[in-house]
């Protein structure tokens, strides 16, 4: 068993006990860090986590996954600390979670199901719990397990942490499947009003600029710094669910607009990366993606593969020169102490694409942002334009759309150096 702060919440009336099947795959600090995580994911809603332990597990059980010794292990920890769930930080089938349950008479989720609840319990807009219900149901048609008696027990579902309810197995499969096709038939309206709202949105000179990271990075705090917005950030996974964009002015344009997606963690379940994929499309439509990476954190190298995984599962091309260009921010640089040498250090060589700062302090923000601008008129053409002293509206075209890199003035006319992309100049040259 580790050392782990005891986190509870106020009113809160359910102790956890979690678990994590080591199948071997994971080193010393590795195991250690993704039990802390479990631990904040049981605390973002709202469990007391009693005890936290991994257990050597070296020829999965299929009935119960962990072996009959380790069971019994569990059970006493379970008594000891009077707890009523336990948590498997890893995936369950069905009959490993009914066969738990009926051993340890207690209340058994999975990693995927504590996920679900979260994303159930955060979803705020309409599009939000219509994608979270989908992927509740897509989890909750493999829950469906028999019983000892006519009726079925139905694992699953929302409300994870509930008793149970008991209906009739291909009754609630059919009533699964046709909701489900009715889900997907309204997500699929909304995925064709954001392909819409995007198609608009290039039509327009402002760049786009996607946040994304793994959970508690610091996203929706640099969002905030950014654009001003009140966006709820705390020290807390899956603070953010709802993805949302707003304005912010960005040096050499217009305006920019920002987008703050949902944070990504290790072994996210499929049944959400699917349901979410129009929302995350934002990532992939964007000029600029800035990966928000937690630098004070051990385990942030694990957790940027992560990401990147999933980005490169979105059709996010990560391959330096193509696609959009990808700008490491090093986030929470406040938090490393330069004077400990047994500390967490930032490397002496940063990388070109990596720009540290601190989201809370705003410390390095505005390189930051200075940055965002270089890469996005990485790909920008310089022409000289000459314009009359009298020609307005041009002139204020060019400063909204463009960079003006140097003016001079000849006689009656004005000649500009102007940075701008070549759509844009196609927009200018039909003026």
């Amino acid at each position: 068993m580790i050392p782990f702060e005891k986190k509870e919440l106020d009113g809160g009336e359910d102790k956890a006990v979690i678990v994590h099947p080591d199948l071997g795959s994971l080193g010393q600090n590795a195991l250690e860090y993704r039990l802390e995580e479990a631990i904040g994911l049981a605390l973002a809603i709202g469990l007391e986590t009693t005890s936290a332990q991994y257990f050597g597990v070296r020829a999965p059980k299929p009935g119960t996954l962990f072996g009959s010794g380790q069971v019994d292990q569990i059970k006493t920890i379970l008594a000891q600390d009077d707890a009523n769930i336990l948590i498997v930080d890893g995936t369950l089938s069905a009959i490993q979670q009914r066969n738990l349950e009926e051993e340890l008479k207690v209340k058994v989720i999975d990693r995927t199901g504590l996920i679900l609840e979260i994303f159930g319990a955060r979803a705020a807009t309409a599009e939000g719990r219509l994608q979270v219900e989908l992927a509740h149901l897509d989890y909750q048609a493999g829950r469906l397990v028999r019983s000892w008696t006519h009726l079925e027990r139905q694992r699953g579902g929302f409300g994870f942490l509930g008793g149970p309810g008991e209906t009739q197995i291909e009754s609630d499969r059919r009533m699964i499947r046709d909701r489900m096709a009715k889900l997907r038939k309204e997500l699929s309206h909304l995925r064709k009003t954001r392909t819409l709202h995007r198609s608009r949105r290039q039509k327009a000179p402002w760049p786009v600029i996607a946040l994304v990271g793994y959970t508690n990075a610091g996203k929706s705090t640099l969002f905030n710094r950014l654009t001003g917005a009140e966006v709820f950030a705390e020290d807390l996974l899956f603070a953010t669910l709802d993805p949302t964009m707003r304005q912010f002015p960005l040096p050499g344009y217009d305006k920019a607009i920002i987008s703050d997606t949902v944070g990504f963690v290790s072994d996210l379940p499929t049944q959400l990366v699917a349901a979410f994929r129009a929302t995350l499309e934002e990532v992939t439509a964007a000029d600029v993606i800035i990966h928000v990476r937690d630098i004070s954190h051990a385990s942030s190298d694990g957790q940027a593969r992560d990401v990147e995984q999933i980005l490169s599962e979105l059709g996010v091309d990560l391959e330096e020169g193509e696609g959009a260009p990808i700008i490491e921010a090093w986030n929470k640089i406040d938090l490393i102490d330069s004077d400990d040498p047994d500390s967490i250090q930032l490397p002496e060589h940063i990388p070109d694409n990596v720009c540290p700062i601190s989201a809370a302090t705003g410390q390095g923000v505005d390189a930051l942002v200075e940055m965002v601008t270089t890469n996005l008129s990485r790909n920008h053409n310089i022409e000289t334009v000459t314009l009359p002293l009298s020609d307005g509206k041009r002139l204020a075209w060019l400063h909204e759309n463009g960079r003006v890199l140097e003016s001079e003035q000849e006689n009656d006319a004005l000649i500009l150096a102007v940075q701008m992309s070549n759509r844009n100049w196609g927009r200018f040259h039909a003026l």
